[in-house]
This record gives structure tokens, C-alpha cells and sequence, in this order.
């Protein structure tokens, strides 16, 4: 009997032992941890696991390009003229001596687009892009895409806008629609949603039918016209 329950007695330390050294080989790291119900659930939520998971070493995933920003024209992207109206209160107006009179009112249509400027005597930028507007009125009309262009002064000082336009060539700029400060300045910039103290130069492109299609703000550069001529076609 001695001898038998020796023998037990080892049997039971080799089986306990054999239980600890498993235990210990999951603990510590030496072999694999069982899957989870909670690992499982992360993945069916997510979709993937990491790329690491899937055997894809790191330097071999290459991230999706960002998309491309959007660019925007010249009349400042998708619905910049939405809203946008032309005033129906008659302007003044300013002419250099001997230049014809102009009515307070735009010209007719008559199938061609308008381009209005709104400038002024005090703004050295509205004073350097005139020669081109006028240059690329007539340039547009060689290519059968006749605008009329028309100068809308924002001047409040008559003595320096006058002194402006009699400097002005033959063939410059001697005569001008005139929106001094008052009710009729307040009509034409509420109307095209203006801002109160606007940067000038600004322009309004208005279509054959009467409907602002392009509102641009500051002045146009060379590189522009080919932009403007697509448009007005």
C-alpha cells in the first residue's frame, strides 16, 4: 500500500505540473491567445482589421490621393451671381468736356451682353485695367461677340472725377455713369449685393436677357480674356 500511494502521489504532481505549464505558456506570451467574442464583434463592425493583421507589411500601403481642390473661375465659382439683380433707379452721370451726354439708364440689350464697371478717379487699380476693358470691348466685337461696356463711377469728390475724365485720350474714357453717395447708390449695391465699402474695381456681367450671369471682384489681368470671350459667346 505504501508503495501504491507513493505512485499516486506522483501522478497527481506530473498532472498538476503539465496544468501550470500550459497556463503559463498562454500568460506569458507563448502561445497564441485564443479569439474572442469581442475581437470578433470589432472586426465585423469595422469592416477590416489592420493592415498588419492581414499579413501587408506597413511600407507596402499606399494612401488614397487627397482629392483635388476645386478651382474656381474668374466670376468666383458656382452661383456667385445668384440673387444678384440690376437696379432700376436711374444713375447720374459725368462727362469730360465736349464728350456726348449719357442718359441716367443702361443702354439697350439688343442681343449683346452688358458689362458694367464700377470704379473710380481715387482707385489706382480701376484706372489701370480701363484701357484693357476698352480693348477687349473692341477685341470682342472683331470675333462677333459685341459687349456693351459701360463705367459706372463710385466717385463722391465731382471736381476729381471731372479732372479724370477731361485728362482722359480721344478714345479713353470721357464719359461715365455717376453713383455719388445717396439713394441711388444704396438702390444699385442692395440690388447686386454689393458691399457697403466695396474694393474696387468690381464688374457685373449681365447676359442679353437682363440676368446677372458673372459678378467679379477686382480687377481683370490679360490672362483673363480668353475666360470673358467663352462666356459672352
Amino acid at each position: 500500500m505504501g508503495r501504491l500511494q507513493t505512485l499516486t502521489r506522483a501522478a497527481r504532481s506530473l498532472a498538476a505540473l503539465a496544468l501550470w505549464s500550459s497556463a503559463c505558456a498562454v500568460a506569458c506570451g507563448k502561445g497564441p491567445p485564443e479569439a474572442t467574442a469581442e475581437r470578433s464583434e470589432q472586426v465585423m463592425a469595422t469592416g477590416s482589421t489592420s493592415t498588419a493583421a492581414r499579413g501587408v507589411p506597413d511600407a507596402q500601403v499606399t494612401a488614397a490621393p487627397a482629392p483635388a481642390p476645386r478651382l474656381h473661375g474668374l466670376c468666383g465659382g458656382d452661383g456667385n451671381a445668384q440673387g444678384r439683380t440690376l437696379s432700376k433707379v436711374a444713375a447720374s452721370h459725368a462727362e469730360a468736356p465736349g464728350a456726348p451726354a449719357l442718359g441716367g439708364t443702361l443702354p439697350a440689350r439688343r442681343g449683346r451682353w452688358t458689362w458694367i464697371n464700377f470704379w473710380a478717379a481715387w482707385c489706382k487699380p480701376c484706372k489701370e485695367e480701363i484701357p484693357r476693358l476698352l480693348g477687349w470691348r473692341d477685341r470682342l466685337a472683331t470675333v462677333q461677340s459685341p459687349i456693351s461696356l459701360v463705367f459706372v463711377s463710385l466717385d463722391d469728390d465731382a471736381r476729381q472725377l471731372g479732372a479724370f475724365l477731361e485728362q482722359q485720350p480721344a478714345d479713353g474714357l470721357r464719359s461715365t455713369l455717376w453713383l455719388p453717395d445717396g439713394r441711388a447708390r444704396s438702390a444699385w449695391m442692395t440690388s447686386l449685393h454689393m458691399k457697403s465699402a466695396p474694393e474696387l474695381p468690381e464688374h457685373a456681367l449681365v447676359d442679353p436677357e437682363g440676368h446677372v450671369r458673372c459678378f467679379i471682384e477686382g480687377a481683370v489681368e490679360d490672362a483673363d480674356y480668353a475666360e470673358i470671350a467663352a462666356l459672352v459667346r
